[in-house]
């Protein structure tokens, strides 16, 4: 299968080069790195590992993802990771197996669970990342441990799914869509360490991890309300919605 790996990348010339150079090769045809509006030497540095370089000036998670979507229309799978090597990028098989096996269409590289290294995530991200992840095993079913940014999909599968959001809710869009949809969702155990450099542009303040956390639970909150008020009304059924029209005319 055709698997495409895009990296969204803000200013990581410290540590993109190595992240591209660790992936296995083997299984991973073709690199894509996203140059998000970097200031620094990040596409220069993404080249010269052996990338291609893509350009979205547009700040924004998700619309970093969806350029590197956009520039590989013959990928299977996508596999997404961030630029600043706390992903172990040499780990992506493990990741891609139950797709290329044909048993998930979404696959979460679950930092809970594969071991997460001493202060590579701060508590109130980790906190934050769990708060959201149980509400989407409450509101979807997705039983999830993690947000996460190591993971891969079947192309055909997130090109259904019609995902909106481009900024930090991206992921949650993703999960909580694929789950909607009644697609396969597994979690694989994901190592997880601090940045191979530089600060983290979203965890690495109290104020960038405040403005992520709001992001993300005005996502859950737009992607819930609507669908929400479609359940509650299909559970009523006709004679009760008869009813409730009854007594608004009889108010009149």
């Amino acid at each position: 299968m055709q698997v495409v790996a895009v990296i969204p990348a803000l200013d990581e010339e410290g540590a993109i080069g190595a992240v591209v150079r660790a992936l296995p090769r083997d299984l991973v045809q073709r690199v894509i790195v996203v140059d998000n509006g970097s200031r620094d030497g990040t596409a220069a540095a993404a080249r010269a590992a052996g990338a291609e370089v893509v350009s979205e000036r547009r700040r924004g998670y998700g619309f970093a993802c969806m350029a590197g979507v956009t520039a590989a229309p013959e990928a299977e799978v996508f596999l997404f990771l961030d630029g600043d090597g706390s992903d172990f990028a040499e780990d992506a098989g493990e990741l891609l197996a139950p797709i290329l096996a044909g048993e998930a269409d979404l696959v979460l590289g679950s930092r809970e669970r594969g071991g997460m290294a001493g202060g590579a995530l701060p508590l109130q991200a980790r906190l934050g990342n769990r708060l959201a992840a149980w509400l989407i095993g409450r509101l979807d079913g997705a039983r999830i441990s993690d947000l996460a940014p190591f993971k891969a999909v079947r192309a055909e599968a997130l090109h259904s799914l019609g995902l909106r959001e481009r900024t930090y809710g991206w992921t949650i869009e993703l999960i909580v869509r694929a789950a909607r949809a009644g697609m396969a969702i597994e979690e694989r155990p994901a190592r997880y360490r601090a940045r191979l450099a530089g600060e983290s542009k979203v965890s690495g303040t109290l104020s960038g991890t405040l403005r992520a956390s709001v992001r993300i639970l005005l996502t859950l909150a737009r992607l819930h309300w609507p669908y929400a008020r479609m359940r509650r009304g299909h559970r009523a059924g006709p004679e009760a919605r008869a009813d409730r029209a009854g007594v608004r005319s009889l108010r009149r």
